[in-house]
């Protein structure tokens, strides 16, 4: 299915690059600063500082836009965190890079050239190595831009020189240290390494596994000192602003290859911007890291003292390090190539609060994501382990008739709960588990709170005693909660159990993949109780008319850029949508109408893709960037990326495949079969309530198809069975007690005919 949108997508965007149907943007004369210094600090956290020991990062706190920063690089084999040089070479190209090699090790010292500058010893090697990644990032994209803009770049370190080198590792200028590079003036781009904390870590000793050893606290705290100091050097050493900033002046001239490059005016002259990030990781696990901006931005106006943000993740307090590429080359006045895949950091609105709750608020983040790593794997086993335990024990209950009816209401109320656990994963964040001494328990105890809640309005009303009316109320809770969330940020899905993990930064906005498996169950079944009850009261048309309606702007929800921005969900939804609309009409799905609700999806999802693509540069979501990547022939790149990590975490995720088999012999083996009560419990169900026949194959096709479209792989089946199966369970159940028991004949031998006897 990816090569298909990937083909069609190649077509419409050849027709519509034919005709020239990109957007460009006007040329609009920008206040930018005279130079910009990017200061890397590899290591450094939000709970590094502090008002003594790091009094200037604390200033820059003060007086600028604040973020954490998600460092997404090329990790070195089994090892999820980013190396410094990693995180070097990552700032260099826009784009994840890594280096070759099994650990950690610091930049080399650069060769000196007889003109001042110096050449990067291994750069050959360092970009043959990244041409092999998942990801291709071309080294000395920044370096390359500045200087091709007549701008003189300088580094200082050596992992300085890494960030500013060209394509073919020369650096203009380098020194060792800010005091050798003498006056700044002259510069347009300074790149400054602090490599306290990094060189600490690195340095002191590995394990025998290879990994360096881990900081004491007073170790960490001496290079965080040592490192602020170096970072106040630069900050005192910064030439003042213009007499008159903002005042024209005349900027450097531009190579004829930048001049094509160039986007809008240039007026120079408003100061320096300061960029700090922390680039990297000094520890076994990763974490987020410092983000400042501090002087002009873009448009003249000093980056305000708050949270700085970016259209790449959508999320205030929130920047990646490919983010601080497109910072810079922006406040440059250069248009970005479309290999530097970040986006420019942003201000959002002043903040009156004081440096302490920033620092404060933004160091919780990075708790939130640590204790998100800690806790996701037991959750998900005891998860796993609960779910197959319930089904076991309601497959008992069901077989033999254990309990009778008590058994049967008890079955019930706990597979509405349970069929309330997905959603309350989402809920969950809405209390700060992660900063309660026990993580663990406080997190279970938070998404059962919430799935009891949810349980108690499925059972507090009339609707109670149908069979699909607790279905109905929590499929309802779980799509609409959903919706909303994308609708207003995503907020709920950063840092939780099922959601997005910022400190790894594959996604920060939309409906990630397992929220996508959850919302497209929880819209499906909520549609069909709902169809169900209008029906019951002789509005067909109406239901049908509810059902085309809602599942139109479920599956549109999904794919738009501002809200789900799913690229692969929508196909599936629209086929799972459209199976259940076809069921619940009456008809028979084919082959043919397979056929055609895919490709349908497929065309709205790449007429949403292209319309994306359509936008400015960097105004487009991972939507419109895919388009991008097809007109440039890089396509094949991301589809065979996801098709790895598809196959990766079916194969390699048992526990959620074992779930997955386990939900569906549940469903088929046990609810589809004759029991103790005679007729099967789901048939009984689908004979008092037909819709929900229609509803569950609808999100079974949803599930299978989003299984093959997205590199979640299995997750997507297992979590939208988690939330069907349950539900279905606890509508057969109260169909069983509606229904008048009976006891099922024996079989007869088929004489003639070997047709099924009827029911």
């Amino acid at each position: 299915m990816l090569i298909t949108v990937s083909l069609l997508l190649a077509a419409v965007c050849g027709l519509l690059g034919a005709f020239g149907a990109g957007t460009a943007s006007a040329s609009v004369a920008r206040v930018l600063p005279e130079r910009v210094v990017v200061i890397g600090v590899p290591g450094l956290e939000w709970g590094d500082l502090d008002p003594e020991r790091t009094p200037n990062l604390w200033r820059l706190v003060g007086e600028g836009g604040s973020a954490s920063m998600s460092t997404r690089a090329v990790p070195p084999p089994d090892r999820g965190i980013t190396c410094p040089v990693a995180g070097w070479l990552t700032v260099s190209a826009g784009q994840r890079a890594g280096a070759p090699g099994a650990g950690c090790a610091l930049p080399r010292t650069p060769e000196a050239t007889s003109d001042g500058g110096a050449s990067v010893p291994g750069w050959d090697e360092l970009s043959a190595f990244n041409a092999t990644t998942a990801y291709r990032p071309v080294l000395g994209q920044l370096g390359r831009l500045a200087a091709g803009a007549g701008l003189k770049v300088a580094a200082v370190g050596p992992g300085a020189a890494l960030a500013a080198a060209d394509t073919s590792g020369k650096i203009a200028k380098y020194a060792a240290n800010i005091e050798e590079l003498g006056e700044l003036s002259p510069y347009g781009l300074i790149v400054v390494e602090a490599d306290d904390l990094a060189r600490a870590w690195i340095g002191g000793g590995l394990t025998p596994d290879g990994v360096p050893v881990a900081m004491t606290a007073q170790t960490r705290r001496e290079a965080v000192a040592r490192a602020d100091r170096v970072v106040g050097t630069v900050l005192d050493r910064l030439p003042p602003p213009p007499a008159a900033a903002g005042a024209p002046a005349t900027p450097p001239t531009p190579t004829s290859e930048t001049a094509r490059t160039q986007e809008a005016g240039r007026t120079s002259g408003s100061g320096t911007t300061v960029l700090l990030g922390g680039l990297a990781d000094t520890s076994t696990a990763p974490h987020l890291h410092v983000a400042i901006a501090q002087g002009p931005s873009p448009g003249g106006e000093p980056y305000p003292r708050g949270y700085l943000t970016a259209t790449s993740t959508r999320q205030d307090g929130l920047v990646a390090n490919t983010d601080l590429t497109a910072t810079a080359i922006d406040l440059l006045g250069l248009r970005a190539p479309n290999g530097v895949v970040g986006r420019a950091w942003q201000s959002q609105e002043p903040s009156g609060e004081p440096a302490a709750a920033t620092v404060r608020k933004l160091a919780d983040d990075d708790l939130a994501s640590q204790v998100l790593r800690e806790v996701r794997g037991p959750f998900f086993a005891v998860f796993v382990a609960v779910q197959i335990l319930f089904y076991l024990l309601a497959a008992v209950a069901i077989r033999r008739g254990w309990g009778g009816s008590r058994a049967l209401t008890t079955v019930q109320v706990v597979a509405v709960v349970s069929g309330a656990i997905a959603v309350s994963t989402f809920l969950a964040q809405l209390v700060p588990w992660w900063s309660l001494p026990a993580p663990m328990a406080a997190v279970i105890v938070t998404i059962l709170g919430f799935a009891c809640v949810i349980a108690g309005v499925a059972f507090a009303g009339p609707w109670r005693t149908h069979p699909l009316g607790p279905l109905t109320v929590v499929a309802a809770i779980t799509s609409t909660a959903l919706l909303a969330d994308v609708m207003t940020g995503s907020v709920l899905q950063v840092n939780a159990v099922t959601g997005y993990e910022p400190v790894t930064g594959g996604r920060f906005y939309g409906f990630s993949n397992i929220a996508f498996a959850v919302y497209s169950a929880g819209t499906i079944l909520a549609l069909a109780g709902t169809a169900q009850w209008l029906i019951s009261r002789g509005r067909r048309g109406l239901a049908l008319t509810v059902c085309v309606a809602y599942g139109g702007l479920a599956v549109f929800a999904d794919g738009w850029p501002a809200w789900g921005a799913d690229f692969g969900g929508v196909p599936a939804f629209l086929v799972g949508v459209a199976v259940f609309v076809i069921l619940l009409a009456g008809g028979r799905v084919s082959p043919v109408k397979l056929g055609l609700a895919g490709l349908a999806g497929v065309l709205l999802i790449g007429t949403i893709a292209v319309a994306d693509w359509r936008r400015p540069a960097d105004q487009r979501t991972h939507l419109g960037a895919f388009v991008q990547q097809v007109l440039d022939g890089e396509a094949w790149t991301v589809v065979g990326r996801k098709f790895g990590a598809m196959i990766g975490v079916t194969v390699g995720n048992w526990s959620l495949s074992l779930l997955t088999l386990v939900a569906l012999a549940f469903l088929f083996l046990v609810l589809d079969r004759p029991s103790r009560w005679g007729a099967s419990a789901l048939g009984r169900a689908y004979a008092l309530s037909p819709a929900l026949r229609a509803g569950l194959i609808g999100a079974l096709a949803c599930a299978l198809i989003g299984f093959l479209m997205n590199d979640s792989g299995i997750a997507i089946p297992a979590m939208a069975l988690t939330v069907a199966v349950p539900l279905t369970l606890a509508a057969s159940v109260r169909a069983l007690a509606l229904s008048p028991p009976s006891t099922p004949g024996r079989p007869s031998t088929p004489a003639a005919s070997t047709a099924p006897p009827a029911p």
